[in-house]
């Protein structure tokens, strides 16, 4: 009995003292105020909790509220330092590889891949990032622009032609065509299986509870990148065997660097690449479009400042029906305020982290080596004190602003040596598409949908429009 009861004091006590560790944990240092949740949970689920408002996610946003700008959480098991204030963030940017480096949860790896372009560092990351900028630079957006615009046309063309059409999944299959295009010269068409589809499974699970059991939303997802990775081997391997004289995409690129004597690059990370790059040139995108012309319904002024920018570009043209030039594009001052003011809203990727190499003393607090640090965009791109009625679309505030790409205040394409290479392709599909569209078509909502955002991404729902040619 005696023995009974030592071992349940014993168990007692160290379960005690677990806890205690866990909601207490080490430091040499201030940490800062927050909560580590429950046990090995920490606060994961509170995290993943869909957002319904327009807002700051109610996670972030009540602790804020209770522990300050600066806090601590656990997520997924991992402590992390969670980042609202703008300085923190934008220091945490720009130590990258000295004091901080990036990190996601293994879960994330899991899905992107472990050799994926965000999970690699310093000479590596450096020499991916110069790959893609053969495709995604200055020089290959020129030459990319008549495309880009050939592409807006037909498929708008085709849209009026419809009873209406569902703007997330249409401006979607849009961009992934034309991207999957200029990466692998993928032909939908040519195609027995749907490259497509398989991504959208991974996309519908992405951010979703890391449950790995068959029927679970995180399962489909983690089958939907097998099935994508499957299709991109198997066209490496078929590329491999029967390389073009003439390369014209960026496989032809990286297959020639693949083949490079004392190359680097491997296989399984050049596959990883090109998935990322798939999911993010089209995921995002069409996001980012599909809300834009929401916020142009809701609001006929900008509508109106808008199309009169591109039309007076039609008006300055010898020839009113020859495509855009780059100069032109230069000229949209207007649209680009236009884009920064729905990325800023949008808060498509609300969450960026890094880990901590070192302990980092800022202000009154340690970030201890080896915690994660998530920096938080909406809560920046979001706050009255910077910009006057936060929620409220209005692309004239960024008339007297220099903040286009990246700043302590604008995060919405990353910061650091890791801004996301491809901004200047997403604007210009972005620019493009909203040119042929205004001066073209107008259009009439059907079904207004609803936006619905998680931690990861946000999803605007069932938004249906009927398109109709302008009469000249």
């Amino acid at each position: 009995m005696w023995a009974l009861f030592i071992w349940v004091s014993l168990l007692l006590i160290t379960i005690t003292h677990w806890v205690y560790s866990w909601r207490n944990p080490k430091c040499r240092g201030k940490l800062p105020p927050g909560s580590m949740g429950f046990p090995l949970l920490g606060e994961t689920i509170q995290f993943f909790k869909p957002n319904p408002t327009s807002d700051i996610p109610p996670f972030i946003k009540q602790r804020v509220k209770k522990f300050g700008p600066i806090f601590k959480t656990n997520l997924v098991g991992r402590p992390v330092i969670v980042s609202t204030d703008p300085d923190l963030s934008y220091f945490v940017f720009q130590q990258e590889g000295r004091c901080f480096q990036s990190w996601y949860p293994d879960t994330f790896t899991n899905i992107f891949g472990k050799k994926n372009v965000g999970s690699l560092h310093g000479f590596m990351y450096k020499y991916l990032k110069s790959m893609v900028l053969t495709l995604f630079g200055y020089d290959g957006l020129k030459k990319m622009l008549p495309q880009v615009e050939m592409t807006a046309n037909k498929r708008l063309e085709l849209w009026s032609n419809q009873e209406s059409v569902e703007l997330k999944d249409a401006t979607a299959s849009m961009i992934f065509d034309l991207t999957a295009k200029k990466l692998i010269s993928h032909d939908p068409d040519k195609s027995s299986e749907n490259l497509r589809e398989n991504f959208v499974a991974f996309i519908r699970g992405l951010i979703s509870f890391p449950f790995n059991i068959p029927g679970t939303a995180y399962h489909k997802c983690l089958k939907g990148r097998e099935n994508a990775m499957r299709m991109l081997r198997n066209m490496l391997q078929e590329r491999r065997k029967k390389p073009r004289k003439n390369p014209n995409d960026f496989f032809d690129y990286v297959i020639e660097e693949i083949q490079k004597e004392g190359t680097i690059l491997t296989e399984e990370i050049a596959l990883d690449l090109m998935f990322v790059l798939l999911f993010a040139s089209f995921e995002t995108t069409s996001l980012a479009l599909t809300l834009a012309i929401k916020f142009l319904s809701d609001d006929p002024e900008v509508l109106n400042r808008l199309t009169e920018e591109h039309e007076a570009i039609l008006r300055n043209r010898e020839d009113a029906k020859s495509g855009l030039t780059w100069e032109e594009y230069k000229s949209m001052t207007y649209t680009f305020q236009f884009i920064n003011e729905t990325a800023r809203l949008a808060n498509i990727v609300p969450a960026i982290f890094r880990k901590a190499l070192i302990d980092i003393k800022y202000k009154d607090y340690t970030i201890p080596a080896g915690w994660a640090v998530m920096v938080c965009p909406p809560a920046v791109h979001l706050n009255p004190d910077q910009y006057a009625d936060p929620l409220v679309f209005n692309p004239s505030r960024w008339e007297e602003s220099k903040s286009n790409n990246a700043s302590k205040h604008f995060m919405a394409f990353g910061g650091g040596m890791r801004f996301c290479v491809g901004t200047d392709f997403t604007k210009l599909q972005m620019a493009v598409f909203l040119h042929s569209l205004v001066t073209k078509y107008r259009w009439e909502e059907i079904k207004g949908g609803n936006i619905l955002r998680t931690p990861g991404l946000q999803f605007p729902n069932g938004y249906h429009v009927k398109l109709h040619k302008k009469i000249d």
